[in-house]
């Protein structure tokens, strides 16, 4: 499967790019927004396509033409302000599943965050801004053609992953930390598991095997 990592070099985005360079069933290209970012990936072997979120929709089609899949794990920052997180966290990600849509491209897999259809929660937050962003980022994808699967970690920790997470519709709550490269793992299990198309995947630390927890999206 030929996948486009966009938010490549961000901590999660390392960690996907990373497993996927050591999987056979992944052929993963990196989309990054700086040149001197390269080097992480040619170590990996992995091509990169040197893009940004900013740019058209026309633009961003031809930069995203010719891959099976796309995984978003892109974000704005928690050092830049609300009208990046505004252009980048919901507008780019809006753009790019226009611009899937329009190459072809009908696998998409969105890094979101847990409680982004609970308004209630957002205020205790104090990142509000960022999860207006995911909702409508979330709800466009929902609303579009493209075969979704939206993954929902709560806190990200840098922690080795366990390998076991909770799923919402198995815990009462998800009130835990998660660590990154589970999150990444839950990624590239529901890419390659059809049960996981069209389904939100909210997810905390858990006991239950990430393969397992995949199939029972």
């Amino acid at each position: 499967m030929k996948v486009l990592i966009i938010g490549a070099h961000g901590k999660i985005g390392q960690i996907v790019s990373k497993k996927m360079s050591e999987s056979s069933e992944y052929e993963p290209t990196a989309f990054i927004r700086k040149s001197e970012q390269i080097p992480f990936f040619e170590n990996l072997n992995i091509p990169t396509v040197v893009a940004s979120l900013e740019d058209s929709v026309e633009t961003l089609s031809k930069d995203i033409k010719g891959y099976d899949a796309i995984v978003f794990t892109a974000g704005s920052g928690g050092k830049t302000g609300d009208d990046k997180t505004l252009e980048i966290d919901l507008d780019g990600a809006v753009k790019t599943m226009i611009a899937a849509e329009k190459t072809g491209i009908t696998r998409y897999v969105m890094v979101s965050a847990a409680y982004a259809d609970e308004r209630s929660k957002w205020d205790a937050t104090g990142i509000k801004p960022y999860y207006i962003a995911k909702h409508f980022a979330d709800k466009t994808l929902k609303d579009s053609k493209l075969q979704y699967t939206i993954v929902r970690p709560v806190t990200l920790t840098d922690e080795p992953g366990e390998g076991t997470v909770g799923l919402k519709s198995i815990v009462d709550s998800l009130e835990k930390e998660i660590s990154r490269e589970d999150v990444a793992d839950v990624i590239l299990n529901s890419l390659k598991e059809p049960n996981t198309i069209r389904k939100v995947i909210e997810i905390s630390a858990g006991d239950t095997p990430i393969e397992k927890v995949v199939k029972s999206a």
